[in-house]
């Protein structure tokens, strides 16, 4: 059971894993507030039910007398805006100093933080298998400024936080996000790229269940890093072929290219392992592959 009913959780940045996780915590029983930039984002929210929701840049310190400091829990799952330097360091640094700096402001300290981070930390290649304990200088600009983001909350003083959670996620796909289905759905006969680097996928809502996990963990565990990553990353052209066969479509070709990240880096050839959050919180993907969560997906048509 996870401890959150009666309890107050703050959202920041509540988009697309936000709002899911939401619904989640309000049908837990949950007092959920948020805050986001988008006006209809907000008003969708007080549709499900969140009760107060915060229009505002989360790194002004205008929302800060907007949210009553001190809940027991506080996710930070904002994005980048406009995928920027710019926005990518006022998203993740300055927003997570503010919410530091309001937490800091309270008569108690937040009783868990976490943060929804990503791979992208990694500079690794190469086919390599990566931990958590592997070195995390980020291979790209902004995968430094997640970085360096995640190193002010590790460094948050004890007036913030009890304790916090950083969730390293993979590639995140779900109901109505899924590109490189939509890309096949195009038709294009030949996908920019390669497809021979393996795709680390996480769904949606398993993001939600590890979430609720680190609510969920002992007392005995804090200031941990954790992967969210499904059990079988698979190679991007296997996926695509697979995708290809149930639109009834012949798999289209890469042309070779690099197949660019923002920043115009290469896609990284690794495999994530979410071994310590199976072993430590007990987190099981309940789309534990490609095919469960797109099966899903289209079979749903969502």
């Amino acid at each position: 059971m996870v401890p959150i009913a009666g309890k107050r959780l703050v959202i920041f940045g509540c988009g697309y894993v936000g709002s899911a996780l939401a619904q989640a915590a309000l049908a837990a029983g949950a007092r959920v507030e948020a805050l986001t930039r988008n006006p209809d984002r907000a008003a969708a929210l007080r549709g499900l039910g969140v009760a107060s929701v915060a229009v505002a840049d989360l790194a002004s310190s205008a929302w800060h007398h907007e949210i009553r400091a001190a809940p027991e829990f506080i996710v930070n799952c904002v994005s980048s805006g406009d995928g920027s330097a710019e926005s990518y360091r006022r998203s993740y640094v300055d927003g997570m100093r503010s919410i530091l700096a309001w937490a800091a402001g309270g008569d108690r300290p937040i009783g868990t933080i976490v943060y929804t981070s990503s791979t992208s930390v990694y500079p690794q290649g190469g086919g390599v298998a990566l931990d958590e304990s592997a070195m995390a200088d980020g291979a790209t600009p902004n995968g430094r400024i997640i970085r360096e983001s995640e190193m002010i909350l590790e460094q948050a003083p004890a007036a913030a936080c009890a304790r916090h959670f950083i969730l390293r996620l993979a590639g995140i796909y779900g109901p109505g996000r899924h590109h490189l289905l939509d890309q096949l759905r195009t038709g294009p006969h030949v996908l920019p790229g390669s497809g021979d680097y393996h795709l680390n996928l996480v769904h949606r809502d398993d993001i939600v269940r590890a979430i609720l996990a680190c609510f969920a963990a002992p007392a005995s565990l804090s200031s941990r890093i954790y992967h969210v990553a499904d059990d079988a990353p698979a190679r991007r052209g296997e996926v695509v072929a697979w995708l290809a066969d149930r639109l009834g479509r012949a798999a289209p070709a890469f042309d070779g290219s690099p197949g660019a990240r923002r920043g115009g880096q290469p896609m990284p050839d690794r495999i994530i392992s979410a071994a310590r959050i199976r072993r430590e919180l007990g987190w099981r993907p309940h789309y534990p592959d490609f095919r469960t969560g797109f099966g899903e997906i289209l079979q749903n048509n969502t």
